[in-house]
């Protein structure tokens, strides 16, 4: 009865994960909270706090799991995860027939530890200002492997989910890794849930003081080992239970052909470990490792004093320290994202803001009347903004500039091959446009003369949308591109020319 109880909230919530994760398309939205599970995540909560000093209002819901965690145990791995119920399905796939043989690969191991020094590393992190939990967090990582390889590779298959094609810069590497999770239970048994989960492993310390817990009645074990044949958390239920690695399957209950086993409220201790076998010496050594981490990571591959003019941050985005403290990497802004422009970060924003979100104009641009990616951001870390905000109203309200764009004279049709174009300023959204001309007359090489509009830049009006970049006729690298600079989240980045004439 447990057995299909517990699959069928399986089946509940990973359908649930699933549908919000494919209606986070702009098309599709219609204001459903898709970062309700995101949000729903406490290690998210944790994490974020530590490194910005404040705690986002919306993940105060991730509470609702923390108290029937303490009652309950580490129910929430087996029972509604979305990637724990990825590993238990292909688990089953590749489980040995014979139970004696499924006992020994549920075995605990040394290995089971990792994941206690993971988040520990990971707390480090978030102590010294940098959020990266999200690269190993399961709802998280989850989310970016889903969408940013199965749902583009079904919606270019399909088309109709998105605006025409769907493609993610190096997509492949986030693919390779989420799938090679997944690979892994064919050669070591639920080896993300039990090895490397970081959200697990703070479910597993609470967990050790939950009230209720699995225990053995001695006098009718006979230790045949069948109840550890299906064990997901590799707890030992044919020994003394460790609460920790428990993840309240209840396999074991059903396992066992005489029902010596039992899940009680408070049962006898002597029957239960809550003992994780890590000496202080190395959870300090593991979390003094994440904060030394930071200013190593930002000393020799950061992208401060001198910023990347290629790390284009979504719209409505914190200053960068501010954004590296609650960015969760988790791809929701880059799938909702209408034009494809927000991308995954490689090497532009450091190695701190691996998988970040930046915008590749030449890929997509921000569309004017868009502020999605604030409306699915989980954590705060791109703000909530209305169209009126964004847009602005010159000279009263400023719009939102997340860059300026500028033209490479050599590449551009007018300035470097004396050719009339004039789809930059025809796509511009902003009004006034910040694209406008000048009527000059060139000498040709044959000595004839013609007048050309030469376009130039208005930088009071350029908002870094990148219409300008995605549209230019120029096949390859664009003939006026969009650069950071002039970015309204940081004063370091401002252009100051007398007229804001580029």
């Amino acid at each position: 009865m447990f057995r299909w109880l517990r699959r069928a909230y399986q089946i509940v919530f990973l359908g649930f994960f699933l549908f919000l994760l494919l209606v986070t398309t702009a098309g599709l939205i219609r204001g459903y909270d898709v970062q309700w599970l995101l949000e729903f995540d406490p290690l998210v909560a944790v994490t974020t706090a530590l490194a910005s000093h404040t705690l986002y209002g919306a993940l105060l819901w991730s509470l609702v799991l923390i108290v029937p965690t303490l009652i309950l145990g580490r129910f929430f791995c087996s029972w509604m995860c979305p990637m724990g119920v990825l590993h238990h399905a292909l688990g089953f796939l590749a489980r040995k027939r014979r139970p004696p043989d499924r006992a020994r690969q549920n075995a605990p191991r040394p290995s089971h530890k990792i994941k206690y020094l993971v988040l520990a590393v990971m707390l480090g992190l978030a102590a010294a200002g940098s959020t990266q939990i999200g690269l190993l967090d399961p709802i998280a990582s989850t989310w970016r492997g889903l969408a940013t390889s199965v749902m583009p590779a079904l919606g270019n298959l399909a088309f109709g989910m998105y605006q025409g094609e769907r493609h993610f810069q190096w997509g492949t590497l986030i693919t390779l890794v989420f799938f090679g999770a997944l690979a892994l239970n064919f050669v070591y048994p639920r080896f993300y849930c039990r090895v490397l989960c970081p959200l697990g492993a703070l479910l597993g310390l609470l967990s050790r003081f939950s009230l209720f817990r699995i225990t053995r009645r001695q006098e009718i074990c006979k230790g045949c080992k069948f109840c550890g044949a299906d064990c997901q958390g590799a707890a030992d239920p044919q020994g003394t239970v460790r609460a920790t690695e428990c993840m309240v399957c209840l396999n074991c209950i059903e396992g066992c052909p005489r029902g010596g086993l039992s899940y009680r409220f408070l049962p006898p201790l002597r029957f239960s470990t809550t003992k994780i076998d890590l000496v202080r010496r190395k959870w300090l050594g593991a979390g003094v490792a994440g904060v030394v981490a930071v200013p190593l990571m930002r000393a020799s591959d950061g992208v401060e004093p001198r910023p990347n003019p290629a790390r284009i941050r979504p719209p409505g985005s914190l200053e960068e320290d501010g954004f590296l403290g609650k960015c969760l990497k988790c791809g929701a802004c880059m799938k909702v994202c209408p034009t494809g422009g927000l991308q995954p970060a490689l090497n532009e924003a450091g190695l701190e803001g691996f998988w970040s979100p930046i915008l590749i104009p030449r890929i997509g641009y921000c569309e004017a009347s868009c502020t999605l990616c604030g409306q699915v951001c989980p954590t705060g870390a791109i703000e909530k903004l209305t169209v009126a905000q964004k847009v602005g109203e010159m000279p009263a309200r400023p719009p939102v500039r997340i860059g300026s764009a500028f033209f490479d004279k050599g590449r551009c049709l007018p300035w470097g091959y004396q050719t009339e174009c004039i789809v930059c300023e025809e796509v511009c959204p902003t009004s006034p446009k910040a694209i406008y001309f000048k009527m000059e007359t060139v000498t040709a090489r044959d000595s004839a003369q013609k007048t050309l509009k030469m376009p130039f830049v208005d930088l009071d009006y350029c908002t870094g949308c990148g219409i300008c970049e995605t549209r230019c006729p120029i096949v390859d690298r664009a003939g006026i591109r969009v650069s950071a600079a002039n970015e309204s989240r940081t004063p370091r980045s401002s252009i100051s020319l007398t007229g804001g004439k580029i």
